[in-house]
This record gives structure tokens, sequence and C-alpha cells, in this order.
């Protein structure tokens, strides 16, 4: 199937992941005041568009139902009719958002708008713009989310008419290291990939739709690396097949060839625990030594020593010959670990040992 240019110009807003999740929460939380206003979200694949929405149902505990509208019929939304003596009803789809059914509120994603054929779009229009279909109605508090890939992105997508543009408000979603990596550590993401993103921040997302590869570096498939590392980790031959399928040939095998280089790194634990160790001169190790210490951070938490974890780790930052090397250590455990950071002694000195370079925001 061919792909076809949108009926519009894209001039869209570009934010990173964590500027969209705001938006995201916010109209969330608007379905119950009356001024929700539908989101749609372009990026390319693997960005986390999908994740995203995910991400505000979790927070609010709220149902998402996710309409993949590349797979749909226009009967598949309007639903079915059936004979009532001398008319016509229509039998409501049960995918739809039902207050008996899913909840007071949540969440209706349709992703892949920009794949569903002109039909099937055209029979979401006034399920977008009026929240409703036929006799069926959206519930007041549910959201109505939107994603889909751009016409460049070498996904199947079909022209957007203006009418359905201009039922959403648009913004196209870019790869932010610094989020990813947040959301990573969170997410107990394997700190080795971290901190080879962190040493190769160019590979969190390398896509080029005029290669068309199968496999490719982006949020989601290192999220796949992740997984493969806890499968293979004792079969190196295995693992770097794994990683390849994941990110891609030239990626796997970078990221490979760096955690093998891991065998050098110092002694986590003795810097945990005060001791004096040397910063490694080598700069992939000192990325992983900083992602190690965040991982140890986060650990730390509730377990009673976690002010002298965070303290003896920012003494070990003031070590790093790059300052900027200990800014974005602190900076990531920042984001990390909140804001109890900065109730130990040791922050104070760092701070000021790198007054001149605080560029970063925390």
């Amino acid at each position: 199937m061919s792909t076809t240019q949108t009926d519009f110009t894209l001039n869209l807003n570009t934010m990173r992941p964590a500027e969209i999740l705001v938006i995201l929460d916010r109209e969330f939380t608007s379905t119950k005041s009356g001024h929700h206003t539908p989101v749609m979200m372009w990026g390319p694949p693997g960005v986390g568009k999908s994740q995203m929405v995910a991400q505000v149902g979790a927070k609010h505990g709220a149902p998402v139902i996710d309409i993949r509208l590349s797979q749909m019929e226009p009967s598949d939304l309007r639903g079915i009719p059936f004979r009532v003596d001398q008319h016509v009803e229509w039998a409501i789809p049960a995918m739809l958002p039902d207050v008996q059914r899913h909840g007071p509120e949540g969440i209706l994603f349709l992703d892949e708008i920009t794949s569903a054929a002109p039909t099937v779009s055209a029979a979401a229009y006034q399920l977008i713009l009026d929240r409703r279909l036929g006799e069926y109605q959206v519930p007041d508090h549910w959201a109505i989310f939107a994603a889909g890939n751009r016409q460049g992105d070498r996904g199947v997508t079909y022209s957007m008419p203006a009418p359905l543009a201009n039922r959403f408000q648009h913004f196209e979603v870019e790869a932010h290291l610094d989020d990813w990596v947040a959301w990573a550590y969170k997410n107990g993401i394997d700190n080795r990939l971290i901190a080879f993103l962190r040493f190769r921040p160019e590979l969190l997302f390398d896509f080029d739709p005029a290669h068309n590869p199968v496999a490719f570096p982006s949020p989601r498939s290192w999220e796949f690396a992740h997984r493969a590392l806890q499968k293979f980790d004792d079969n190196p031959k295995a693992m770097l097949g794994a990683l390849q399928a994941c990110v891609g040939p030239a990626a796997g095998i970078e990221a490979k060839a760096f955690i093998d280089n891991l065998d050098n790194l110092p002694d986590i634990e003795a810097i945990v625990r005060g001791e004096e160790v040397p910063v490694p001169k080598e700069i992939d190790l000192q990325y992983a030594v900083a992602s190690s210490l965040v991982a140890q951070a986060i650990r730390a938490q509730g377990n009673g020593k976690a002010q002298e974890t965070f303290g003896n780790i920012l003494t070990y930052a003031r070590r790093f010959p790059q300052r900027e090397m200990g800014v974005m250590l602190v900076s990531d455990m920042h984001r990390a670990v909140g804001h109890d950071l900065f109730e130990v002694p040791q922050f104070d000195q760092w701070a000021q040992d790198i007054a001149d370079v605080m560029l970063f925001d925390m």
C-alpha cells in the first residue's frame, strides 16, 4: 500500500516526552471541568507515543481503551444495524467506553489513526469532535487521545483530511535522552544500557526511513535490548545476536563491546561505602560508573542508609576530572530519588564546586 502525504502542512509543536506527558495529564484531568480538547501525537515508530498514554492511565488508575483504527472497518465503530419493528437501530460496539463496563473516567486512545482507511477515519469524525456516534455518547470524563506516524516515516499512512485534523490539537513527539534515562531508572532498565546511551546519545533513536531498516535503535527497541540482556547474560554469542536483532547490527555490536569492557569497572560497592576509589580514565567507564551509582542510590531508598549512600556518591561525583560528568551523575540521581538529595550535607559542597557549570534543571 503506497503512502500519501497529508492534506495539510505539518507545522507542529515539537515536544520532548516529559512535556507531552504534562499535556496529556492535564487534558485527562480537564475532562472534569469540561475543557478537554482531543490530542493528536505525531512521531516516528518506537518513540514512545503509546507508552505515554499508558503512563497517564496508570498514574490515575484509569482504564485505557486502545483502538487500532488501522485494523478497523467502518462498521466496527458505527456498530451493526438491526431491525426493530419498522425501523433500524444500531448495536453499539462493546469496545467503546461505557460507564457500566469500563468506569466513569478513562482514556479512549485511537492509535495508528494515520494508517486508518479513509472510510474508517470518516466514521471517527463525529466520535472525536462531538464525542458521539449516532445514539452513542462518549462518557463525560473520558479523554480522547490519538497517535500516528508522519508521512516520511515509511509507515502505511493515508491522507488526514483537514476536517479530521481540525478536530485535534497537534504535537510532534521527539526522542529525548534525559527523559528516557529518567523513565529507564524508574522502570528498572539495565543500567549498562543506560550508561551506553549516555556514552552514545545519538543511538537512542537512529531511524533512516530511506533505508527502511527492520531493526533500529529507538526507545522501544532499547527496552527490548534490556530484556535480551536478562535472558542471555550468560551466553555472549546469543547476547550479541539478540542485541543486533533488537536495535540493529551496528548498534548491537557497539552495545555488546561497551558491556564487555565493563569488566574493568571499579568497585561500585566500595564507592557507596565511602572508600577512596580512583575514577577510571576511560570515558565509557566513567559513564558506566555514573549509571551504576544512580542505580545504587535508587536501591538505597527506604533501607535506612539512603543519606549515607547519597553522601558518598556526591563525594565521588566531585572527583571526576570533567565536572560535567559529575553534573550528569547528580542530575540523573536527583531525577531518580527526588528532593531528598538536597538534604544531604555533601550536596552543598558539591554544588559549590560546580557552581559555574550548573546548567542543568534540578
